[in-house]
């Protein structure tokens, strides 16, 4: 189960914001195998004067379009399948809502499986469940 936290500067629309969501939702299940109906993300909107970024770290050159996507999710998964899900991920983003690999910012922070509780207190991925 990853938990998504997307941010971005305020004032997309509706509809771009809802597609950003979509798009990730997409290639979680795509690329990292994550089942359909495992959705869980926070959406956060930010003032321009909040939101500060680096435009050209790394030979990157960003704009304001940038969304930074923070992921945790259990660090099972190798590195060839972290670069599939960033190539799978940008390219899903550029189709909709057409945002350009330069501004998809994307970090992954692995925890393992005992770090999650999805309810009633219990660690449900822990084979004993207690």
């Amino acid at each position: 189960m990853p938990l998504v936290r997307i941010s971005l500067i305020r004032g997309k629309p509706r509809d771009h914001i809802h597609a950003i969501s979509n798009s990730i939702h997409q290639a979680l299940v795509e690329a990292f195998h994550v089942p359909a109906d495992d959705r869980f993300q926070l959406i956060q909107q930010y003032d321009r004067d909040d939101f500060a970024y680096d435009p050209g770290y790394l030979g990157v050159e960003r704009s304001d379009d940038l969304v930074f996507i923070h992921i945790t999710a259990s660090d099972w998964r190798d590195t060839a399948t972290k670069k599939a899900f960033y190539k799978t991920l940008a390219a899903k983003l550029a189709a909709s809502p057409g945002l350009r690999p330069e501004d998809v910012m994307i970090v992954l922070a692995p925890n393992r499986r005992e770090d999650w509780s999805f309810g009633r207190g219990l660690a449900q991925y822990v084979e004993d469940a207690g």
